[in-house]
């Protein structure tokens, strides 16, 4: 994807070249570079650590909202980025500064001093250097890939370990057994840390459990220690005799108050007296998360979307579980809302589309695939083949504004755009209105 912030994209290459020529799941070489910048991962402030297959973005998003709403200073790592680098690392509630990017990125590259590194280690711990030099109340750190060897994982114990929903996703790397790869994501329990769980599989549950234990950290699960659920235009969280009558979730779809849920048993175990019941409240109620449900009014194919009277949506999910909730989200939606639905999807070739697209299939909504910018993107008109032997009609469209020109021919819709991040990081790209800030 574009990366508009051009006075590091140089650097930014030549990183993506330092990649190893065989990649294993390591914390080797990213404890080697951050020795050498004097260990910044052991000068963050308290951390919680944000795991998981689904919900992590959004997670993060919920406990970033709920800190700053508290008045705390927060420094969040997050990846990827939709349209600009930057967006991957915010120090004290604000995007990285150019300048401030350029320079970090240029001492990390300097200190590594050519040595073999994956790209996202070598930024990980560009993102622990700036954090290291700026001081602040909380930093909030997303996992990129598992958790036991994810680059992240160099911290010491954060004050928090949160792991949300486990399931399917990365299997190259994590494998199918769903046991294991809540084995990795469970990495990120510590001695010293207190361990939240969201939801999970009886098999994921199991073994996050046991590593749990091993590391002496205590859990809590949601639905035994804390729960949250709907309550007509509220949502109610629960705990230990605790009760919070709060707003639904400014991210839509009902999976969110799952998501915030999780956000504020994480901010409870912090157990800063800031963190009050009001700035739960308009955390939850003001969170932000691009790409995730966004409703995009601004931007060129909005544009298009509005102009016959249509109305537009774009989600990043790309695998099974979030596929469900995108589909179970436009079901609800298209009860009080009479416009046809059209899916418009991309995705990585390495994703299960299959898994992804089958949601869509009872909704009998009409469904575009389309190419989109990303070396490993698949073809629209092979993911229209595997919808096609599924007994789902669709078609393809070789771009995405091809596709929302298809769309928009018979008139009003409900458009959602939907698959890979990359895809969505392309359609934010339109125009700097619709740029994540």
């Amino acid at each position: 994807m574009t990366d508009h912030l051009r006075r590091h994209d140089a650097a930014l290459a030549r990183l993506q070249g330092l990649h190893p020529k065989t990649i294993d799941l390591s914390l080797g070489r990213v404890q080697r570079l951050c020795a050498a910048l004097g260990h910044p991962e052991r000068r963050l402030p308290p951390v919680i650590h944000v795991a998981g297959t689904n919900g992590k973005g959004s997670t993060v998003a919920f406990i970033r909202a709920i800190a700053e709403a508290a008045g705390l200073s927060v420094h969040v790592y997050t990846s990827p980025h939709l349209v600009r680098f930057a967006e991957r690392i915010r120090l004290n509630g604000h995007l990285i500064s150019e300048d401030a990017l350029a320079r970090t990125l240029a001492e990390v590259e300097r200190v590594n001093a050519g040595e073999p590194i994956t790209f996202f280690e070598i930024t990980a711990a560009a993102a622990f250097h700036a954090f290291a030099a700026t001081p602040a109340d909380l930093a909030i750190i997303e996992v990129g890939l598992g958790g036991r060897f994810d680059a992240t994982n160099i911290i010491p114990a954060p004050r928090v370990a949160v792991i949300a929903p486990v399931d399917y996703d990365h299997r190259e790397f994590l494998g199918d057994d769903l046991a294991g790869i809540a084995r990795e994501k469970a990495g990120v329990l510590k001695p010293g840390s207190v361990g939240v769980s969201a939801r999970q599989a009886p098999a994921a549950q199991a073994a996050i459990a046991r590593d749990a234990a091993e590391a002496g950290v205590q859990m809590r699960w949601m639905g035994r220690d804390f729960d949250a659920q709907s309550n007509g235009d509220q949502m109610l969280w629960r705990s230990e005799g605790e009760t919070l009558r709060l707003p639904r979730p400014g991210l839509p779809g009902d999976h969110q108050i799952d998501n915030a849920g999780l956000a504020i048993a994480a901010v409870q175990a912090l157990g800063d007296p800031r963190l009050t019941a009001a700035a739960i409240e308009a955390g939850v109620r003001h969170a932000v998360w691009p790409a995730r449900l966004q409703r995009l009014t601004a931007g060129p194919l909005a544009e298009t979307i509005e102009a016959v009277g249509g109305s537009l949506w774009l989600d990043g999910g790309h695998n099974p579980h979030a596929a469900r909730a995108l589909a179970a989200f436009a079901a609800k939606m298209g009860r009080d809302d009479p416009r046809p639905l059209v899916v418009i999807m991309g995705l990585l070739a390495n994703k299960d589309a299959r898994g992804v697209i089958e949601p869509f299939g009872p909704l009998k909504c009409r469904m575009i695939f389309t190419d989109f910018e990303a070396a490993a993107a698949a073809k629209g008109a092979d993911l229209a083949a595997v919808a096609r032997a599924m007994g789902i009609p669709c078609e393809a469209a070789q771009t995405v504004q091809g596709a929302v020109a298809s769309a928009c021919v018979d008139g009003p819709a409900r458009v959602l755009i939907c698959g890979s991040l990359y895809l969505a990081g392309e359609v934010l790209a339109l125009s700097p209105a619709t740029w994540p800030t």
